[in-house]
């Protein structure tokens, strides 16, 4: 009995130390990952080196010099995409002009197919 009270005990001890271990790379883990902080120390830090590496990217980016694209445009080409301009402007007017036909006839099926009507619903005599 006392070796399984003394092995309990020490079961218990390396469970208490096995936890206190985790609980302290947990806590290095969070130090580590916590990069929002680490930033901001940083900056505390380093505040002019941060500035000066702000201010250099912003003039880069904006001294960058803008290359001008250089575009050929074949005559045969303009007049196809023009005809595809018109027949795609004739269809649309197209489906304009029987969307706008068509809509009475639409309302009138919805109305009669979703909405009550004052009839009964079991059939007509």
């Amino acid at each position: 009995m006392a070796e399984n009270s003394g092995s309990i005990n020490e079961l218990i001890a390396e469970i208490a130390r096995s936890r206190e271990r985790v609980a302290n790379e947990l806590r290095g883990l969070r130090y580590e990952l916590d990069f929002p902080a680490k930033f901001r120390r940083s900056f505390q830090k380093q505040t002019g080196s941060w500035i000066g590496a702000a201010a250099a990217v912003g003039a880069v980016i904006a001294l960058a010099p803008m290359r001008k694209k250089k575009i050929y445009v074949d005559a045969r080409s303009r007049r196809k995409r023009g005809k595809k301009l018109m027949e795609t402007g004739i269809a649309l007017a197209a489906i304009k002009l029987v969307g706008n036909l068509a809509r009475p006839v639409i309302m009138e099926f919805v109305k009669n197919r979703f909405f009550y009507s004052g009839e009964s619903s079991r059939g007509r005599k």
